[in-house]
């Protein structure tokens, strides 16, 4: 099969691997139809998560059909089409039953397309272990474009929004407007907010947010002062952090409102980071942060997409196809062409 193979910084190939196999009686292989690239695949990208391994797949947010299934699957068949959850656990324990994934009890917490253990879905097939927690079949009323973005990262902007304790006639605020932060405005207004205020520094995802209801604010050194300001010199009361860096997540922890709550779901690898604990202290700070438990969400968010409420889709802005993955990824890191979010297709 062909697949998008790591092979260092900045280096992703399209070449040909050993077709997958079930990896055990729990597993299964899904043919992938359509898989995305996220902005955390960017951080193996760009050497932010180092690995001294080379030659795996990459990739986590795909979606297909069940080509082959281990004797112990109960709920999938060949032929069913499913999404597949980006992050899984050992698909056995309490918590995957529940989709808790991430407080997995056996331990087994892992990233499709992060290691050769568990290779990704940037590829023509792929080997999921543990199918039965870990896939969905895809409902009625869900296109595949919306079941890529159900593998991840919608289920993330939701989870970031549910961390901000969002409350009817509150003010909120979204930093970073990447495809996370983007869906993060959408779900934030499910939550009854009176005012989204959405910050970022690129004017094509500032005017992204504007019309889907949001309140632009560019970034800099006057952003915090001007929402303050538009807030009666409060704060919003939750803020969402999409980006990740010290910088954004310090700046969340300022603009706050006093007894506010900030969620971040960015991605953040820096073990040194300086905390400003006497701060959120003086604020009576509520702080969350962790990674999205995504098969938890699926049963909120698709009668959500399902019904219009949702149209996660429009975070597409290119579409590829898997032998110009190498182009893709260069696009997507240098961020040019007017890129958002990149969709690619393992057929071509």
């Amino acid at each position: 099969m062909r697949a998008l193979v790591f092979h260092g910084t900045g280096d992703v190939r399209c070449e040909a691997l050993p077709d997958p196999t079930p990896p055990d009686k729990n597993g299964v292989v899904v043919r992938v139809e359509r898989a995305a690239i996220c902005g955390s695949d960017l951080h193996l990208y760009n050497g932010a998560l180092p690995t001294a391994e080379a030659g795996f797949a990459i990739g986590h947010e795909f979606v297909g059909e069940v080509a082959e299934v281990g004797s112990g699957v109960r709920r999938f068949a060949t032929g069913d089409r499913v999404l597949v959850s980006g992050v899984i656990g050992c698909g056995a324990c309490d918590s995957c039953v529940r989709g808790r994934v991430i407080r997995c009890e056996r331990f087994q917490t892992r990233v499709f397309g992060t290691s050769s253990g568990l290779p990704g879905g940037q590829a023509e097939a792929v080997a999921v272990p543990g199918a039965d927690a870990a896939l969905r079949s895809i409902p009625d009323g869900i296109t595949t474009e919306q079941a890529v973005l159900l593998t991840d990262i919608l289920p993330t902007a939701q989870f970031g929004a549910r961390g901000a304790d969002i409350r009817p006639g509150q003010d909120v605020a979204v930093i970073g407007l990447g495809p996370v932060g983007l869906l993060a405005v959408d779900c934030a207004q499910l939550f009854g907010p009176a005012r989204v205020f959405a910050i970022d520094r690129v004017p094509a995802r500032l005017a992204a947010a504007e019309a889907r209801g949001a309140i632009p604010v560019e970034a800099g050194s006057e952003a915090v002062a001007e929402v303050r300001e538009r807030t009666g010199g409060f704060g919003p009361d939750a803020v969402i952090e999409a980006v990740g860096a010290d910088e954004t997540i310090q700046a969340a922890i300022e603009l706050v409102r006093v007894g506010g709550a900030v969620s971040v779901v960015g991605v953040n690898l820096n073990p040194a980071f300086p905390f400003p604990m006497a701060l959120a202290m003086m604020k009576d700070l509520r702080f969350t942060i962790g990674i999205c438990p995504i098969p938890e969400l699926w049963d909120e968010l698709i009668p959500l997409v399902q019904a219009g409420r949702l149209a996660p889709e429009h975070v597409f802005t290119h579409r590829m196809p898997l032998s110009k993955g190498r182009d893709a990824y260069a696009i997507f890191g240098a961020r040019t062409d007017g890129v958002l979010k990149v969709l690619l297709d393992p057929s071509a």
